[in-house]
């Protein structure tokens, strides 16, 4: 077990390295970077002022209505660390990546991990509601659909999951804010955000309360699409294991149909599922999001990574890709380690168990 975990944690640090290298690469080639953008913004205002932006502090660099000349220029270039060669960069980011030092953002003028703090209990929100709403429900009615395989039951959940399987998830947003946020028909639920503006003033249960109906459009509209994987796989696992050749003798000993499908049946459908929480859960929080947060007005990580891409904030960009890479590397390995955790058949060394 030492020696693959260690093996493991070896591999993950050239997988990191190939992340950053590519995306660091293609950053070098994508037009109107941060220097393009500040020089743009100093010339359209004309040097009245603040830049705005990601130029909030760059108004020094402008000078009346002289222009930028190449020795400005090349100030903004250092001011943005791009006055070295590409190499040069690479290696110093690598090297504060190696003590988790993400760096500053350029719009935002603060560092990449206060971001990243102050926009996950937004992403923590949707993450964890969506994850135990999903598995609460999708993996009782997938074990309901395999008892009752064939039946009207069965069919009318098959052709329900499949239906808001195929809703893309924006799509039905904008559906629920028409109908139930005010759009055309009723008001019951807000708009945007995770708590009124009065939230200060509620009491506890008036809070709990208000907290829970904000979120009740963007985990609707986050779990409905999650239901028909997670409830189909239930039902097939259970369905597989339920034709095996342990089940045909538990029933031939006389053992009762209750006591086979629950301790029998249902403890070994279950590892692919409980194998896959780390995944999932993790997933939860960092995929998926962005349109929702858009939708909704949610300030999360989803909504942040996307607005760094489009204003160039290349250490937000770089910083998330790098913390997102690593967190999906480790939840794979803990998804692995599951595997041995509820299947003691299963060796890491390839030893017999």
């Amino acid at each position: 077990m030492t020696r693959y975990l260690l093996k493991r944690l070896a591999l993950m640090l050239p997988t990191l390295f190939g992340i950053l290298l590519l995306s660091f690469v293609v950053i070098q080639f994508v037009p109107g970077g941060p220097v393009e953008q500040l020089v743009y913004q100093l010339k359209a205002r004309g040097g009245g002022g603040e830049a705005g932006g990601a130029g909030q502090s760059g108004g020094a660099f402008y000078q009346g209505n002289k222009g930028l000349d190449a020795e400005r220029l090349k100030e903004i270039r250092a001011y943005y660390g791009f006055d070295q060669p590409a190499p040069v960069r690479f290696w110093t980011l690598l090297k504060r990546y190696a003590t988790f030092d993400l760096g500053e953002s350029y719009y935002h003028h603060q560092s990449v991990w206060s971001l990243v703090v102050s926009k996950l209990p937004v992403s923590i929100s949707l993450g964890l509601w969506t994850f135990f709403l999903t598995y609460l429900i999708a993996v009782p009615l997938g074990i309901a659909k395999a008892v009752r395989h064939g039946s009207r039951f069965d069919a009318a959940t098959t052709l329900a999951l499949m239906v808001g399987y195929a809703i893309p998830g924006f799509v039905l947003g904008v559906v629920l804010l028409v109908l139930f946020g005010g759009g055309t028909f009723w008001q019951l639920f807000p708009l945007r955000g995770l708590t009124s503006d009065n939230w200060a003033q509620l009491s506890l249960p008036g809070k709990v309360m208000d907290y829970l109906w904000h979120l009740v459009l963007p985990i609707t509209t986050m779990v409905v699409g999650s239901f028909a994987v997670v409830a189909m796989l239930t039902k097939n696992s259970m369905l597989e294991e339920i034709h095996k050749q342990y089940v045909l003798t538990a029933r031939a000993k006389g053992l009762a149909e209750s006591r086979i499908r629950w301790k029998h049946v249902f403890r070994n459908a279950m590892i692919p599922i409980v194998t896959g929480f780390p995944e999932a859960f993790i997933g939860a929080f960092f995929t998926g999001a962005l349109l929702i947060e858009t939708l909704f007005s949610l300030d999360g990580l989803g909504l942040l990574s996307y607005e760094s891409v489009i204003r160039r904030d290349y250490p937000v960009v770089l910083g998330t890709l790098f913390l997102f890479s690593l967190l999906g590397l480790l939840t794979k390995l803990a998804s692995d380690l599951c595997y041995v955790l509820v299947d003691p058949r299963l060796r890491f060394e390839g030893a017999p168990a």
